[in-house]
């Protein structure tokens, strides 16, 4: 028989158990922080009917989706999760309390070309806040506001939420006679960052917009200044467009209140450059930096959308959110080493029998995770070298050993298998409630259990 290959395809990731472990507890602290805010669960099916996810793309995102048939059905992949929140909106209006919050952690799939740091199959983990007919603003200040504790949960702190809002930019397009070109203008104006203003210049030229109104706009989205500068600078060209000037007003109170979330003004800050390409964007939008590395990019972005769920219901469900692309997120970190190994083990203690009978092994591990301490027992007869080593080999940091002398006086040797600043207690035979309390303290210490440390 021949042997086949086992590879993945390109594109999709798989990660070794250690790092598996690590981005599991990157995706639970997600999902403990948006139930803090009170937002559901929901999980919607990797597929779909292609015309449900088409309904409101093109384009690029066309050519990159997965889509097949089977019998007489022409499906696709999700290649996000909120056009399949809008779906899920529309189907199930009438069981929903608005305004309703979502969050939903899956995968999607794009067909784009695999490079480094970008993937076919990628997890995603939104958050949604939708309305019914209307949707205060407010909630556009709480959506960025949520990713600031999720961020600084993790451990990570070198980062900005950039913000915008679509109709300050369509406002600044009618005022420039470019009202007609709007999508186009907004995709080139997107770009600002990744080409340059001279290239972005040269495509608005050969869209036909003349070389002083680039040039005006250009100088306007380039603006360097703290928010409050940015907000005078805007305020200086209200009274002429209405759509305009509501844009600033609703930038004003997001920025506002962002602050009063509780989000320091060093995370945040107003950038008239970020315009989002997607047509589905209406008001608000979102982009987020990490400052020590810019060149990668957003690594959590989204906005406000009045219109998404149109073409599944007549009903107006305005919405605001924000996304991000974990396994992006999370290669990204890696690869710069700035996960936090220390998490990365299956366990929290290895009970090791020293006897050959195993029945107090099994009782003392059940009782350890009755108390919430992840007990893993090593049951293989090897030589106690083998042992300890498989512990450290998994990172492990305790060990119990359970010998004939613990047994008798109903007691366990806690052992210590991390290095730490005092080693005075690295070995003690104790109760297993006092055993219990060492660990939990010590596991507790242990990086204070964030996810990231960039040193």
């Amino acid at each position: 028989m021949n042997m086949i290959t086992p590879k993945n395809l390109s594109g999709f990731m798989e990660l070794a158990p250690k790092d598996q472990v690590l981005f599991e507890r990157i995706k639970r602290k997600l999902e403990e922080t948006y139930q803090m805010y009170g937002f559901y669960p929901i999980d919607t099916p990797v597929l779909e009917r292609s015309e449900i996810l088409l309904a409101k793309t093109g384009g690029d995102t066309e050519k990159q989706i997965y889509r097949f048939s089977k019998g007489d059905t022409d499906m696709a992949m999700r290649f996000d999760l909120t056009v399949p929140l809008a779906k899920y909106v529309a189907k199930n209006y009438s069981e929903l309390t608005f305004p309703f919050k979502r969050y939903q952690i899956g995968k999607v799939y794009r067909g784009e070309r695999a490079q480094q740091g970008r993937f076919r199959e990628f997890y995603q983990a939104d958050i949604d806040i939708v309305g019914d007919g209307e949707l205060s603003v407010v909630n556009d200040a709480e959506v960025p506001a949520i990713m600031y504790q999720v961020f600084t949960g993790l451990g990570l702190s070198e980062f900005v939420i950039r913000l915008n809002n679509r109709k300050i930019l369509n406002g600044l397009f009618e005022l420039y006679g470019l009202g007609e070109r709007t999508t186009e203008v907004m995709r080139i104006i997107d770009k600002l960052e990744k080409i340059g203003a001279d290239n972005v210049k040269a495509e608005l030229g050969e869209l036909g917009v003349a070389a002083e109104a680039a040039d005006a706009l250009l100088d306007l989205l380039a603006f360097q200044g703290t928010n409050a500068q940015i907000l005078e600078k805007l305020g200086a060209l209200t009274g002429r467009n209405e759509r305009f000037d509501l844009g600033v007003q609703e930038l004003s109170e997001v920025l506002y209140y962002l602050e009063r979330f509780g989000v320091p003004q060093e995370y945040f800050r107003a950038d008239l450059t970020i315009a989002r390409g997607l047509d589905y964007y209406t008001g608000t939008v979102y982009e987020t930096t990490f400052l020590r590395h810019p060149e990668i990019g957003s690594i959590c972005s989204g906005g406000r959308y009045d219109n998404l769920a149109g073409f599944y219901t007549k009903k107006k469900l305005p919405g605001v959110g924000m996304s991000i692309g974990l396994t992006r997120l999370f290669y990204i970190l890696n690869e710069f080493e700035y996960l936090n190994r220390g998490l990365s083990a299956p366990a929290d203690v290895l009970v090791i029998p020293m006897t050959d009978d195993m029945t107090s092994a099994v009782e003392i591990s059940s009782q350890l995770r009755l108390s919430g301490i992840r007990a893993q027992i090593y049951f293989e007869k090897k030589k106690f070298k083998h042992k300890i080593g498989y512990a450290d080999k998994l990172g492990i940091p305790y060990a119990i050993f359970l010998g004939e002398d613990e047994l008798r006086e109903h007691k366990v040797t806690l052992k210590k298998l991390f290095a730490g600043e005092d080693d005075a207690d690295k070995q003690v035979t104790v109760t297993l409630d006092e055993a219990a309390a060492l660990i939990r303290n010590g596991i507790a210490a242990l990086g204070e259990g964030r996810c990231i440390e960039v040193k």
